[in-house]
């Protein structure tokens, strides 16, 4: 069974129609390793010539940094083209410190990214966004990371965002969080076109199986997936020092990824190409969006989700508790 990258999605209710695979933009900010601008825009312009359309960015990004690169990269490209998401929920407050973003983003712009979830927050960092990305009008919008801030952001960002959508400069409002319980939340007291999960629906982790998914498809709430290597080990496999969710790989989750890795081989499967294969076969997922520093990587990507898995290797994951046997596989989902 194979995806077909380029098989476009409706996103919730609104007219955008997505490509399955999307380019997340977090390596343009100079996430664990910089980059040259040069090269952020051919990984832009090698995405857009596959056929991908789907672009998501944040300010939180390098502290603008990605928002830059990109909006150079699409200057030139046409409106229609290309599906636009950004975020908001910080502002970015410009500093000549050394103390610029959080220390994953490597040489980021001179700025500080502040939380601030404010009606005028919000307005402020989507104007300051359309400039960097060069552009009147961005199709996604998400707020960003609300963990702590979830009365704010239903009672002052929310608002924002609809305003934003009935004016028609933005079409989709949307969540991103790495957690699923909020998303709940959020779902039953706002009116919401998709959400940004990270790293909770992988095949390490499908917790969001429980209650999130088949809630977005009760209210027809598109899922775009990120993080789905679960912050690298489920692309590097279970190497010293691997990462799982920003932090070193604890020793069951090593293991775990070694029992999976071991199926991989019998079955000459790629772990990067099941765990991308895994993520959209669920009904509720309508993209995923991973990052890219190179054109390499960008052709990867592509072909991970091109490469044949048989059945039977879903088969045995779930038969081994490797994998929940309710999850649906590329298989189950055709």
């Amino acid at each position: 069974m194979t995806i077909n990258p380029l098989k476009k999605k409706s996103l919730g209710n609104t007219s955008l129609e997505v490509t399955r695979l999307g380019l997340g933009c977090t390596s343009l900010g100079g996430m664990y390793e910089d980059m040259s601008e040069e090269q952020a825009v051919k990984v832009v312009h090698r995405s857009l010539s596959l056929g991908l359309n789907l672009f998501d960015t944040a300010p939180f990004y390098g502290s603008g940094k990605s928002e830059q690169r990109l909006g150079k990269a699409l200057a030139e490209i046409p409106r229609d083209r290309f599906i636009l998401a950004t975020k908001v929920g910080r502002t970015l407050v410009p500093t000549l410190g050394k103390d610029r973003g959080k220390k994953i983003f490597v040489n980021p712009l001179p700025f500080q990214p502040v939380f601030d979830f404010s009606y005028d927050g919000i307005m402020r960092s989507f104007e300051e966004s359309l400039t960097r990305l060069r552009c009147d009008r961005i199709d996604i919008l998400h707020i960003h990371d609300p963990d702590d801030h979830y009365t704010e952001a239903i009672e002052s960002a929310y608002p924002a965002l609809e305003k934003l959508r009935s004016q028609g400069v933005i079409q989709a409002i949307s969540v991103g969080m790495k957690q699923w319980e909020m998303l709940v939340r959020f779902a039953h007291e706002g009116d919401f076109d998709c959400f940004l999960l990270a790293g909770r629906y992988t095949l390490l982790d499908q917790s969001a199986m429980e209650e999130l998914l088949p809630l977005c498809i009760k209210k027809n709430i598109s899922v775009i997936l990120g993080g789905t290597y679960n912050s690298g080990i489920l692309a590097t496999g279970a190497q010293p020092e691997a990462k799982y969710d920003y932090a070193d790989a604890p020793l069951e989750i090593l293991e775990r990824v070694r029992q999976i890795e071991a199926v991989c081989d019998r079955y000459q499967v790629s772990l990067k190409a099941a765990a991308s294969q895994f993520a959209l076969a669920h009904p509720a997922v309508t993209a995923i969006i991973p990052g890219a520093a190179t054109v390499e990587q960008v052709n990867e990507n592509f072909s991970l989700l091109q490469q044949k898995i048989p059945d039977e290797f879903w088969a045995e994951l779930q038969l081994k508790g490797l994998l929940r046997k309710d999850a649906p596989t590329p298989k189950a989902a055709g």
